[in-house]
């Protein structure tokens, strides 16, 4: 009996507290690197935050935050009552939702097809080939763009060869916005295509093994394999994008449009860049700021709510 009570007391669970210790020591080198961003993150992202103040003031740069008048909210009265309001949020949610609708298409058609070669070295190539302009800037990528399109470039070459008329890509109204949703696609659908690259990984080769013995040919185990295979990724992703709708590309756009194409152009960071920054009103232009940043929060929010509801997905 007493060696019985001796063992049971021998192998006691540590307590709670002495378990969180353990574990805090063990991951401490972990917690020693988050260190350096952690403090990167108060100091560029969370300190500034203090400016939002100035969307509430009529900010002098020589008065500073704590002696600009306090006007209360006529900034965001004042944005309202600008006449061309509607037409830059229409201009930004256009450009934003056409490039996410046809960068995911783009992006998961890429990768369907990439599936299928079974070259590995020709794979390899293409894949690489695919995605090495997202690394490029839009400076950049906005230059050589400038080039392609020009009035004597090779895409207006092109046109005219097959007898069409030669189109004003960068000054035109009408085409500029189809021209910035575009050459997003082109330059970021390899890069995109990565994480459906990497779900199709993921399906167990039996089930084509499987099908190919049914009779069914590569398009059938595409359509009947392949895409069920990945769907969760595919709603999850689409899902995902939802808090990305306001932002429409302030570099792309910066680089590449010019008062002929504002009607159709202006979106809301380049109009914070030209307001804020160019015409010295800095308080409007931090009103504009906030205000997109409120509701890009509830899109993410959203975003990350749906994604939990429809493709079982959390980060906490």
């Amino acid at each position: 009996m007493g060696v019985a009570k001796a063992t049971s007391s021998s192998i006691a669970k540590p307590s709670a507290k002495a378990v969180r210790s353990w574990r805090v020591k063990r991951k401490l080198p972990l917690y020693l690197m988050l260190v350096p961003a952690l403090i990167g993150l108060v100091l560029f992202h969370y300190y500034p935050m203090y400016g939002i103040v100035i969307a509430f003031q009529k900010y002098e740069p020589l008065l500073g935050f704590q002696k600009s008048p306090w006007v209360g909210f006529y900034q965001f009265e004042l944005l309202f009552s600008q006449p061309d309001i509607w037409e830059m949020l229409r201009n930004t949610v256009t450009i934003a939702v056409g490039k996410i609708t046809f960068g995911q298409v783009a992006s998961l058609v890429f990768a369907l097809l990439l599936h299928e070669v079974r070259i590995p070295w020709f794979k390899r190539t293409i894949q690489s080939l695919s995605y090495v302009l997202h690394f490029l800037s839009w400076v950049i990528f906005g230059g050589m763009l400038l080039d392609v399109l020009a009035s004597q470039g090779i895409i207006n070459n092109a046109l005219a060869a097959i007898g069409l008329a030669r189109l004003a890509f960068l000054t035109n109204a009408s085409v500029f916005q189809p021209t910035m949703i575009f050459s997003e696609v082109w330059k970021e659908f390899g890069f995109g295509a990565v994480i459906f690259l990497a779900a199709l990984t993921g399906i167990d080769p039996t089930l084509y093994e499987a099908a190919a013995v049914d009779g069914a040919s590569r398009w059938k185990r595409m359509l009947h394999v392949t895409l069920p295979g990945i769907a969760p990724t595919i709603v999850l992703m689409v899902t995902l994008s939802l808090g990305g709708v306001l932002n429409a590309g302030f570099e792309q756009i910066l680089v590449l449009y010019n008062p002929a194409v504002y009607a159709t152009g202006d979106i809301i960071d380049t109009y914070v860049y030209r307001a804020g920054l160019l015409g010295l009103q800095f308080s409007l232009g931090a009103a504009v700021g906030l205000l997109k940043g409120i509701i890009s929060l509830v899109l993410i929010a959203l975003s990350y709510y749906l994604a939990d509801r429809i493709a079982n997905y959390r980060i906490f």
